[in-house]
């Protein structure tokens, strides 16, 4: 990998700044090339701070180091993307990131969960996913199953409107299931992720 800190006058290239799993942009920082190799050496996200006038390790100071992962660089060879797992919060605030947002997966599965989590910390006796908390994890496993089965038999049929809305409705189910047992699909996708070796 090479990079072409000459680009800049202070030798300095970005470093944006991701997590491993969720894909979410945590920061930016600033690195040389001496911080590049001080990162490799430690394992550590190190940059070079530019108002300390020296490398700087994320987390000297509060704990919260950034496991380094993996360092590619972009096609002009002048900005890095590194994907780190936090140990922590990333921002001097406390907040995950130094935008303000949660470190949370994107998207509309991720979302559909911090419902599901909301239905279940805040109960709401109109909503059916309170509902199904109420009656128990018995309850819930039974739904999943019931769902399952009928998945199974339109998936014999053709119709292709009622097989997704099937798979849908396990789908959601498999969530509640998952958050009543205290889960989520990132526990459930690392599990996968850790199989990949035996494939």
């Amino acid at each position: 990998m090479e990079v072409n800190f000459s680009k800049y006058t202070d030798g300095l290239v970005p470093a944006i700044v991701q997590d491993e799993r969720t894909r979410k942009v945590l920061m930016l920082g600033f690195m040389n090339q001496a911080a590049l190799d001080k990162t490799r050496e430690l394992g550590k996200l190190t940059f070079y701070s530019r108002s300390k006038k020296r490398l700087w390790t994320k987390g000297e100071e509060s704990g919260h180091f950034l496991a380094l992962k993996n360092i590619a660089v972009d096609c002009d060879q002048d900005t890095l993307l590194i994907q780190a797992t936090p140990q922590g919060p990333v921002c001097h605030t406390g907040a995950d990131t130094c935008w303000g947002d949660k470190n949370e997966p994107a998207g509309f599965l991720s979302h559909l969960e911090s419902v599901i989590r909301q239905r279940k910390n805040h109960p709401d006796e109109n909503s059916y996913v309170s509902g199904l908390f109420k009656k128990g994890i018995n309850k819930i496993a039974q739904k999943v199953g019931e769902e399952g089965v009928e998945l199974i038999i339109e998936a014999k049929d053709h119709d292709d409107s009622l097989f997704l809305n099937e798979a849908a409705d396990l789908l959601f189910h498999y969530l509640i299931l998952l958050q009543a047992k205290g889960h989520n699909l990132q526990d459930v996708s690392d599990v996968l992720k850790g199989r990949e070796v035996k494939r």
